[in-house]
């Protein structure tokens, strides 16, 4: 009876196993539950207040790009920051908002609404379950590895773009002048010089000196947030130029005193006009904070040495927008700054983010007051500081130098964000794929020739044929680098066509194939009719070394008996040893190359050589 019990014990061992792995794809929190003990909390705690002081400048900044009361941008920091901790995989990611975010939803929902509006926040409320609902469903359609297809110079050009929008967007509080809502950014530059003498001297001396106390704070002062320094300063000036010409002279609007209160309950705008207004600009905004929220978090487990699953941010994002959606938030991704600076103040554990809404709430209720005081002109220097540092001006530096094709990719991003920010990365990913797609459709197809001493080296070593080197008048050797799919198969068949075009007697190829690293069924006939057409020639066509996954579609599509079993070869020895006897024994008597170990001895029909 002992091996009953044994049994049950192990059918109840794997039902305990299959339930822990369900609980943990609903709830991944528990993978991590181990690492919660007191000393890690205490890190987490330090990490968090740190997030807090950060956030708190940065919410009311991306809060006021993206059009909405600052509050917005606090809540924007709260629950989502939370649940995107709680759900996906990063033990540093911190969520929240984010510049780039914040001006594509103001781009993409000011022209249906004023900005502030009852109208514009429930569009926006719109604009974040959508975005919410599509990085969930990709997330559990498992379509993490799509990030991988959205290439680093596209999001180089994307923020350079949206980093001039934000400064252009800021002119007219930077400088006191009456600029239209939503002028473009020529547009911009054009009515500043033309009403340069009525700029006001009173906003743009708070807009400057706020600049430079941001300035000398990044540089001087690291371990302060320079978005506090700078606000501070332009308050203190603001406050001294209105005491001193009074605020009717001055005209030094400010933000207005923060909503101290936890994030209230809201509801999207479910509405067939506000679903249509927002489809298309919820599709750019879930590219691009999928793309931020990964690779942030990918470049952060470098450092951790953490595995990150690319599905499980998808849907930790997903549900953190959702939720956001119905708590007065506006979407949210992973912060680069808040994320590093989360690392760096030893957090180790997702209950840093948690932590930093805490601590966010409770700063929020000691300096909301304060916030009756902050000038817009400083808040309008601080966007200026914050465009400048979005553009990565190393690496810019570095495609322009280097990569051709690169800099068109950054050229459209950049343009195409610039005049119409929403379109704008989908631009860039387009060209980036052409150019992608233009290089795998031409793959390298190399001539090779066995080493000078073939004869002594038991392993048939081969080189790329420099033009110096003998070639048999036969048999043509050659080597694919790359796939043979649907969009190579032309230049593939147009190369193996050109063989024996300028030798008549070179009527058989041998391709080596372990470069080839994929095979569609447009290949895998192109193939087949190449073989053909060789035999019909008085040829052949040989494969060597091919790669199981290959060797399986030649298999289940019965393309291996069209090419001949007998014609593919598992390495180079067999495969010269197996096709020599199958070439022309007169040609061979003539031949003075003499390139394979075979020839020198015995002709193809085993006749012995008469020197």
């Amino acid at each position: 009876m002992s091996w009953l019990k044994s049994d049950r014990i192990g059918a109840e061992f794997s039902h305990l196993l299959a339930c822990n792995l369900w609980l943990y794809k609903l709830f991944p929190f528990l993978k991590w539950q181990d690492r919660v003990t007191p000393g890690n909390l205490k890190h987490d705690a330090v990490a968090g207040f740190t997030g807090a002081l950060i956030v708190l400048p940065q919410a009311v900044a991306f809060a006021t790009i993206a059009g909405l009361p600052p509050e917005y941008g606090i809540y924007a920091a709260m629950v989502p920051t939370i649940i995107a901790a709680l759900f996906g995989s990063s033990w540093h990611l911190v969520s929240g908002p984010t510049t780039a975010i914040s001006i594509v939803v103001f781009a993409a929902v000011s022209p249906f609404a004023e900005p502030g509006s009852p109208e514009f926040i429930g569009m926006v409320l719109t604009l974040t379950f959508l975005t919410g609902l599509f990085q969930l469903i990709m997330g559990l359609a498992k379509m993490g590895m799509l990030v991988n297809f959205i290439s680093h110079t596209v999001v180089i050009g994307f923020t350079a773009g949206a980093a001039l929008l934000i400064a252009a967007s800021q002119v007219k509080n930077f400088f006191g002048i009456d600029i239209p809502r939503g002028s473009p950014a020529y547009l911009v530059i054009e009515e500043l010089f033309l009403q340069l003498d009525d700029i006001n001297p009173y906003i743009l001396t708070v807009a400057v000196v706020s600049l430079i106390a941001g300035i000398l704070a990044r540089r001087f002062t690291p371990k302060v947030p320079y978005m506090i320094v700078s606000m501070v300063a332009g308050g203190l000036v603001a406050a001294a130029l209105d005491a001193e010409f009074g605020v009717e002279a001055t005209q030094i609007r400010t933000v207005g005193a923060l909503v101290a209160s936890l994030p209230p309950l809201s509801m999207p705008d479910f509405t067939l006009h506000a679903f249509k207004n927002t489809f298309f600009s919820a599709l750019a905004v879930t590219v691009l904070a999928l793309t931020e929220a990964v690779s942030i978090s990918r470049s952060i487990a470098v450092k951790s040495e953490q595995h990150i699953n690319g599905n499980q941010e998808f849907i930790g994002q997903g549900l953190s927008n959702l939720c956001g959606s119905f708590f007065s938030a506006y979407a949210a991704s992973g912060s680069f700054n808040r994320s590093g600076v989360n690392h760096e103040s030893g957090a180790r554990t997702p209950m840093a983010a948690v932590f930093s809404s805490v601590f966010l709430f409770i700063v929020l209720l000691l300096v909301a007051p304060l916030a009756a005081h902050l000038p817009i002109p400083a808040m309008a220097a601080v966007l200026f500081l914050v465009a400048w540092n979005l553009v990565d001006f190393h690496h810019i530096h570095m495609i322009l130098k280097v990569h051709r094709d690169e800099t068109v990719v950054l050229a459209v991003t950049f343009l195409g964000t610039v005049i119409d920010l929403e379109k704008g990365i989908f631009f860039g990913i387009a060209t980036a794929m052409i150019f992608y797609l233009s290089r795998t459709s031409r793959p390298a197809i190399r001539s090779i020739v066995p080493t000078p001493d073939d004869l002594e080296n038991p392993k048939r070593k081969f080189i790329i044929e420099t033009g110096a080197e003998p070639d048999c008048p036969q048999l043509k050797m050659l080597r694919i680098e790359g796939g043979i799919y649907f969009g190579a198969v032309d230049h593939i068949q147009t190369a193996l066509a050109a063989v024996g075009e300028h030798t008549p007697t070179r009527k058989s190829i041998l391709l080596f194939s372990k470069g080839i690293n994929a095979i569609d069924l447009a290949g895998a006939e192109m193939l087949t009719r190449e073989a053909r057409r060789r035999r019909r020639l008085g040829g052949a066509l040989y494969l060597c070394g091919v790669r199981e996954g290959f060797c399986r579609i030649l298999r289940q599509g019965g393309y291996q008996d069209d090419m001949g079993r007998d014609n593919i070869f598992s390495h180079k020895p067999d495969a010269i040893a197996g096709i020599y006897p199958h070439l022309d024994s007169e040609i061979c008597r003539a031949c003075k190359s003499r390139i394979f170990r075979e020839c020198r001895e015995r002709l193809p029909n085993g006749e012995a050589r008469q020197e």
